[in-house]
């Protein structure tokens, strides 16, 4: 049946009708309880869906979340410097999460993108001032997303200054993660162990994960090692779980 809805869209509907269809009419089915991610990344033409492929991940991981409460925030808006592009992503979260408050940075000014349940802060990823303020009026964050720079040493500096953040039970998630191999973002694609790449870094926290059988005499233990649950490794993405 749904294949032979599209094939007559095709043949009635010019290419701009069609995109008017996806853009306002396909919406409606989400409204009424539907919501797969897959589908959603399509109708608001977020890059998370096609280009990459990690709708499918955030929809077994958030899931049981969706008719919850949450507070996200997620790192870049997307649209680089034009004020009027980006924020895709966000009213496909918005979508998702019928009860959730939608947050967002981005280096650029964003805010004419802001909307009912949507705010968007401009300040640096990697400010920790100006994360501490936003971090201050958001209150306890149940998902934080870093989709901004992509540069190896912000993604590890906004980690250790947001994980904290993090309400137990939280989710961290790190997109494109692909740019710990490119040197022109800071990666070695020679020594893929380096701490200073993002693979790098987050392989280094796993042994944290059993540390109670450590048997190194007065071991201390870090903060990850007492606060992290569990990490999950997909392709160009990681998810850190909260205890």
């Amino acid at each position: 049946m749904q294949m032979e809805v599209r094939n007559l869209l095709k043949k009635q509907f010019s290419k701009s009708q069609k995109k008017y269809i996806k853009k306002k009419i396909y919406p409606l089915q989400f409204f009424f309880g539907f919501r797969d991610l897959n589908k959603l990344a399509e109708v608001y033409e977020t890059d998370k869906f096609g280009i990459h492929f990690y709708t499918q991940h955030y929809q077994t991981h958030f899931a049981p979340s969706k008719n919850k409460k949450i507070k996200l925030l997620e790192i870049g808006v997307g649209g680089y410097d034009n004020p009027d592009r980006g924020g895709n992503s966000l009213r496909m979260w918005k979508n998702f999460f019928k009860k959730g408050q939608i947050f967002s940075i981005d280096i650029f000014d964003k805010t004419k993108l802001e909307e009912d349940r949507i705010k968007i802060f401009q300040g640096s990823q990697v400010d920790k001032e100006f994360l501490e303020k936003v971090t201050d009026e958001i209150g306890e964050i149940n998902i934080i997303i870093d989709d901004g720079s992509h540069i190896n040493e912000h993604v590890i500096e906004s980690f250790n200054f947001l994980f904290p953040k993090l309400k137990s039970g939280g989710f961290y998630v790190i997109e494109n993660v692909q740019t710990s191999y490119w040197a022109e973002y800071g990666g070695d694609n020679l020594e893929t162990n380096n701490k200073t790449t993002i693979m790098g870094y987050f392989k280094s926290l796993l042994d944290g994960l059993n540390n109670a059988e450590f048997r190194i005499p007065k071991y201390e233990k870090s903060y990850f090692d007492e606060n992290i649950l569990s990490m999950h490794f997909y392709h160009n993405l990681i998810f850190v779980y909260k205890k």
